[in-house]
């Protein structure tokens, strides 16, 4: 019996493939909080970020300081249905805000490239839902990034953490196993949904939401203040359960050899 080899690589996309600092999410909660009168930090935004966009509303008023602004403003707690409002008010600020940052992260081309080449397969899933995505995926492809199989967080049942997503990409790419995957991503909540399909997991860690800066911000900083960044991105995500920590996705190849040599002894996910 011949060894298990990799497959297929299943993506994220924002912080990981496109918007280097995961700033299109990042910008649209704050806005729709700030319309309904409630001043929200960069910091809290981004605590669950990866998460369904309307799981993303809950979570944040679930935090404390969050909920008694929203109580002092509004003169009660939240509600399921101020979460479907604010959802509602949420998805054309999204679009627009996606729209804006759809410039691929540095290398992700001439990964794509290399992915073909070793005849693996190219899935992603999102939490984003289809309509948010649809203009960023058309900027993806003429930027060079089609990948066989894109799953949108309104598309498969249960959000991420669940792996609802990863495993649909599983049956549609016709994979023989999910040891013989690969998820990458850039939040704990996608590392959780790679390590709840049973696949191999890779964090991004510097072109996402633990560093959070964007590409220009990133190249304006000093040596000492990029070593800084970086340590303190690291350990946003030291405990997220990766099987692998990386800078951003350029740095993915010498992964790849390593899950093969993995494979070939005979270690699973």
């Amino acid at each position: 019996m011949e060894p298990l080899q990799l497959k297929a690589v299943i993506f994220d996309w924002a912080g990981t493939l496109v918007d280097f600092g995961s700033r299109a999410p990042l910008r649209a909660f704050m806005q729709v909080f700030a319309d309904a009168g409630i001043t929200v930090s960069e910091e809290q935004t981004r605590i669950p970020m990866g998460t369904e966009k309307k799981e993303h509303i809950r979570r944040m008023l679930q935090q404390e300081s969050i909920q008694v602004s929203w109580q002092e403003v509004h003169g009660r707690p939240s509600q399921e249905s101020n979460i479907d409002k604010l959802y509602q008010q949420l998805a054309p600020l999204q679009i627009q805000e996606i729209d804006k940052h759809s410039q691929i992260v540095p290398g992700a081309d001439k990964l794509f490239i290399h992915l073909r080449e070793r005849n693996l397969r190219i899935g992603s899933t999102t939490g984003y839902s289809r309509e948010m995505i649809e203009g960023m995926l058309a900027n993806a492809q003429q930027q060079g990034l089609k990948p066989d199989c894109v799953v949108a967080a309104d598309e498969a049942a249960g959000a991420r953490p669940g792996p609802a997503a990863a495993l649909k990409n599983v049956i549609e790419m016709e994979i023989p196993s999910v040891s013989q995957c690969v998820k990458v991503d850039d939040t704990a909540a996608g590392i959780h949904e790679g390590h709840n399909a049973g696949m191999w997991t890779v964090a991004v860690v510097l072109s996402g939401n633990a560093s959070g800066l964007s590409l220009d911000s990133w190249q304006a900083l000093s040596e000492e203040e990029k070593r800084i960044q970086s340590c303190s991105a690291y350990q946003k995500l030291e405990s997220c359960g990766a099987h692998y920590l990386i800078d951003n996705i350029s740095k993915l190849e010498p992964v790849l050899v390593d899950i093969n040599r993995r494979l070939a002894l005979g270690q699973r996910p």
